[in-house]
């Protein structure tokens, strides 16, 4: 009986088609070798040896400690096209029977198994498995067939795992490159040891790693290593932080840590970067089979300090990358950005620069609304405006505006006219308030002063707050009792304010380096004693300043006899009192001052110190209430 076909003519291939179809997969070494170790990595491998030679003509040789394959799951799973791992063996990994982890697989459609098309279009497959040894040799030089088994043959043997062997003709790969690139895709987990001609690579020695910090949270330490996996493949499984207990990998790693999205895993940062956090106090919060930690308080706190330093991390990164961020947004948003104006654009790049850099990790959606809300807002602004001002100019202004042009920029005049309006409001607030008795002196008034400090002497424009540890203990030495930090708004920052009875005290410090032995100590201090607004003051205000200076100069707490200058601030004062005391040591040697100061004389020697530039401007904050003064100048200081 004769049997007909059920075709006339099946499909032909060209030897090369494979390959062809492979892409990157099958002309990158890089990728290739990657891709195998993943494979390995599926099977259960805890170890991969690679041995990459110095010249074409020779082997490369993979191999892995994995469970290996069977003869029949060789046929169905490594000659089958387009094979669906998901489908046949499920996302988790099978482990060989001495080995006790658990893991997900990379893969999904099989084509890693490829990789060593890159190398030749024929290579070998030694695989053991249930006592039997599987060596296959596979090509693609046939017209019939995209692969095939070329010749095949079986020994017993009592190994597990895989051999793959290719003689080099194409893309000789570098041994210490790819070291690089595969033990940056695997390092998460260290039960997984990639060696390539048999050196590895620490996690402490890697070349992508950046940073590394350590988080204390009482008697649990913590090393955060954040590392550059920039060659790695984008659609790499295994993002995010991973956890190590004594060696051992916890759970899979996420940029999800408890409540905390540290990343969100669609952005660049999410796909280049990766973190290991190393511990060996971390075992009591591990579940009992390893897939991640208990619910316990203290790992809250831990997150919270782990999603802290990661963001303090990636906006060091944001800060050294910047141009590259920019160009990025720039290119995205190429139409908008040319439809500009030159203004609008230099104004554009600096918004830019301030999200890149303060929200490092932001959604790729976030940045996209706040992007398109800077280009929405810079098209709406018109130069009307400005035009009409530039209109009514006098002649005199019109000179004055093109003299300052000749020198500087328009940021340039922006930025100290600014900064010429934040000294004016403060000088303003303090004329306003000072002589109202029912100002809050600690809460309004003491703020205003502290931030004028600049009148008494511009070494304190940036001072050295009282967080110093010598000028600390000295004033707790001095007024007899710890500061009490609950009553100043931000004492954490400022631990320079001591209340009394009948006043509040500021004081702070220059600090002055010593060359020869390095070390530093305060060469000044600045006493400031403010009293409520119209408080007049007497000789026993003054002395009582004296006092504290003396006690300063005595307490035995600071290096180097500081110069102490005091100044007791009210509204107005006895006209009998001599209003500028000296204070001596035994050795009559001046070593301070104290002086009686007025809120008026405050103001008239800022005004001095702004060129007169107040009472020029005098219109423009003369019916500004003092409040409104103060509640602007404690927007300028957040």
């Amino acid at each position: 009986m004769n049997s007909k076909k059920e075709y006339i003519q099946g499909s032909l291939f060209e030897e090369d088609y494979l390959i062809r179809t492979l892409g990157n997969l099958g002309s990158s070494a890089e990728i290739a070798l990657t891709e195998i170790v993943a494979n390995a990595w599926d099977a259960g491998a805890t170890e991969v040896e690679i041995f990459i030679p110095e010249g074409k003509g020779q082997k490369i040789v993979i191999e892995d400690n994995g469970i290996g394959l069977t003869k029949d799951e060789f046929y169905s799973r490594w000659m089958k096209l387009g094979y669906n791992r998901l489908k046949h063996q499920g996302k988790k990994v099978e482990f060989p029977k001495d080995i006790n982890l658990q893991r997900f697989a990379y893969g999904r459609n099989g084509v890693g198994r490829h990789g060593m098309l890159c190398f030749n279009n024929e290579y070998n497959v030694i695989t053991s498995k249930n006592g039997v040894e599987s060596n296959f040799i596979v090509t693609t030089k046939s017209e019939s067939e995209p692969f095939l088994i070329k010749e095949e043959n079986f020994i017993k043997t009592k190994k597990h795992g895989t051999r793959l062997e290719v003689i080099v003709e194409k893309n000789l790969p570098k041994a210490e490159n790819i070291l690089e690139i595969i033990s940056a895709r695997f390092l998460h987990d260290p039960k997984f040891i990639v060696s390539i001609n048999r050196k590895t690579i620490e996690l402490e020695d890697h070349s992508g790693l950046i940073f590394t910090e350590t988080i204390k949270v009482k008697n649990i330490s913590l090393n955060v290593h954040l590392i550059d996996s920039k060659k790695a493949r984008k659609s790499t499984l295994y993002q995010g932080i991973a956890f190590w207990q004594g060696g051992r990998l916890v759970g899979e790693p996420s940029w999800i840590i408890g409540k905390y999205m540290v990343l969100d895993g669609r952005t660049k940062l999410a796909k280049r970067y990766s973190v290991v956090i190393q511990s060996d106090d971390l075992g009591d919060f591990i579940l009992e089979d390893w897939t991640g930690f208990k619910r316990n308080d203290i790992l809250d706190i831990l997150f919270e300090k782990i999603d802290i330093c990661i963001q303090s991390m990636f906006s060091k990164i944001a800060q050294e990358n910047i141009e590259e961020t920019t160009k990025q947004i720039k290119q995205d948003y190429i139409k908008e950005y040319n439809e500009l104006s030159p203004l609008a654009k230099y104004e554009f790049n600096e918004v830019i620069q301030n999200i890149s850099i303060s929200n490092p990790t932001a959604r790729q959606e976030s940045i996209a609304l706040a992007v398109e809300t800077v280009i929405s807002l810079e098209k709406t602004r018109s130069g009307t405006q400005l035009l009409q001002k530039l209109s009514l100019l006098t002649s005199e202004d019109i000179i004055g505006l093109n003299k300052i042009l000749d020198n500087w920029s328009i940021k340039d005049a922006l930025t100290v006219l600014d900064e010429i309006d934040k000294r004016i409001t403060v000088i303003e607030a303090i004329r306003k308030l000072s002589n109202d008795n029912t100002v809050d002196e600690l809460h309004v008034l003491h703020p205003l002063v502290a931030s004028a400090r600049w009148i008494f002497g511009p070494e304190f424009d940036s001072p050295e707050y009282s967080s110093n540890s010598q000028l600390q203990t000295s004033i707790e030495k001095v007024f007899g009792k710890k500061i009490d930090k609950n009553v100043f708004n931000n004492h954490k920052k400022r631990p320079d304010i001591v209340v009394m009875s009948n006043s509040t005290f500021s004081i702070t410090g220059t600090v002055a380096f010593d060359n020869e032995n390095g070390l530093s100590s305060i060469n000044k201090i600045l006493i400031i004693e403010l009293k409520k607004g119209g408080f007049k003051l007497s000789k026993n205000e003054r002395n009582q300043a004296v006092d504290y200076v003396e006690e300063f100069m005595n307490c035995g707490t600071l290096i180097e006899n500081p110069y102490i200058n005091a100044f007791v601030v009210g509204d107005s004062f006895d006209n009998k009192i001599q209003p500028i005391q000296k204070v001596v040591n035994a050795n009559q040697v001046e070593m301070g001052k104290v002086q009686i100061c007025l809120f008026s004389q405050i103001v008239d020697s800022a005004e001095k110190r702004l060129f007169g530039l107040r009472s020029r401007l005098n219109e423009r904050y003369s019916d500004v209430p003092g409040m409104e003064l103060f509640e602007k100048q404690q927007k300028f200081a957040i």
